[in-house]
């Protein structure tokens, strides 16, 4: 496999993990006004909130992403410009990367973790209740 590709690999894999923040996030209130029961599932919640921990944590410390160290170090092996050269890697670095002031894309960072966070005291997850079967079930 070459470097190109598993640096496209990686851009995927990066847009899911901020899709998977995003969406997650519009999917929360619509499952909540239509009674969808799986948005209360307790480690869809836990990991969506500690996905996006994660990122304004990043954010706070100036830490960048490691997907996007490791995308630039295998699209330098691959001899590309860190940008991504192939129509899926230009594609996906479009869409997940621009160039604001540094403290415009913190502020969205935390600000959309403290959303997550408020949606998650508002709408709290729920643990899966399990029933076990009494002698007179039988």
């Amino acid at each position: 496999m070459g470097y190109a590709f598993c640096a496209d690999v990686v851009v995927v894999l990066h847009a899911a993990y901020a899709s998977f923040i995003v969406l997650g996030q519009l999917a929360i209130p619509a499952g909540v006004c239509l009674k969808w029961n799986w948005i209360r599932n307790f480690w869809f919640r836990v990991t969506h909130l500690l996905a996006i921990a994660i990122v304004a944590v990043e954010a706070l410390l100036n830490i960048t992403c490691p997907l996007t160290d490791w995308e630039a170090r295998l699209r330098v092996l691959a001899g590309q410009h860190v940008s991504g050269e192939s129509f899926i890697g230009r594609w996906m670095d479009r869409l997940l990367f621009y160039d604001p002031q540094p403290w415009v894309l913190t502020t969205l960072h935390v600000g959309f973790a403290v959303l997550v966070l408020v949606t998650f005291v508002l709408a709290p997850p729920r643990w899966r209740r399990v029933t076990v079967p009494t002698s007179q079930d039988a």
